[in-house]
């Protein structure tokens, strides 16, 4: 994943079982003393044992340090050290049996991608055959966290497509688009389950242009870490 950005991969076996989309929180001593929690996607299938999460460094602004948790979990965790996780949560996330056969939409943008990556794995290893479409915006294909597995996961499924966009031109991205995600020009299966991740103002803006496109309220499914601060329309 290069500097910034690392998987942690732990087996467990925490119940309740994890569905693809879903969180743990993780518990980190910091060398004060003092422990911190942190919440982190699941971004494998959690159909077995395995937990995985992918964290990207958050360097700090201009004369601050980089985040603290961030650091110590860049810095100093090593394979065979122990992880504390909570149980998973988090209410967006794909339903194995519920609307079994509709299209599936993952909307995201930096390291939100990470949680979508849960729900293609998932999707692969059933061998869903639904329609699936991603679309994803980052700074650059280095940026773009798990971006080969994305690639790798769309092609298992018989019936998907990725559309990425980044920042400027890339090379090794030949179909990629420049520039920040939009939907135009975009295709939507209908009667599709769209998943939103990212930050606040890009899934207010995507959400925004979904319900422009039809897309029911209802079937647009995101989380916040924080007030729900939607623009009108969150009920429709």
């Amino acid at each position: 994943m290069g500097s910034r950005g690392r998987c942690w991969s732990t087996r467990t076996r925490a119940r309740p079982a994890p569905r693809a989309g879903q969180y743990v929180s993780v518990r980190v001593r910091m060398a004060d003393g003092v422990h911190q929690l942190r919440q982190y996607s699941l971004s494998c299938d959690p159909g077995g044992e395995l937990r995985r999460i992918t964290v990207r460094r958050v360097a700090g602004t201009v004369g601050a340090p980089d985040g603290e948790v961030f650091a110590l979990l860049h810095d100093q965790v090593r394979e065979g050290d122990e992880l504390v996780l909570s149980a998973p949560f988090g209410a967006v996330f794909l339903d194995d049996s519920a609307d079994a056969a509709a299209p599936v939409v993952l909307v995201s943008a930096g390291i939100g991608g990470t949680p979508m990556v849960g729900v293609l794995a998932r999707l692969a290893a059933l061998g869903s055959p639904r329609p699936v479409l991603v679309l994803h915006a980052d700074r650059s294909p280095a940026a773009h966290a798990l971006r080969a597995e994305t690639r790798e996961l769309v092609a298992q499924l018989p019936d998907a497509r990725a559309v990425f966009w980044y920042e400027g031109c890339c090379p090794e991205e030949a179909d990629a688009r420049e520039g920040l995600l939009s939907l135009d020009g975009i295709e939507l299966p209908e009667g599709a389950t769209v998943f939103l991740c990212g930050p606040l103002p890009f899934m207010r803006g995507v959400r925004a242009e979904l319900l422009r496109a039809g897309v029911p309220a209802r079937r647009i499914r995101y989380e916040v870490f924080g007030p729900d601060l939607w623009l009108p329309g969150t009920a429709d």
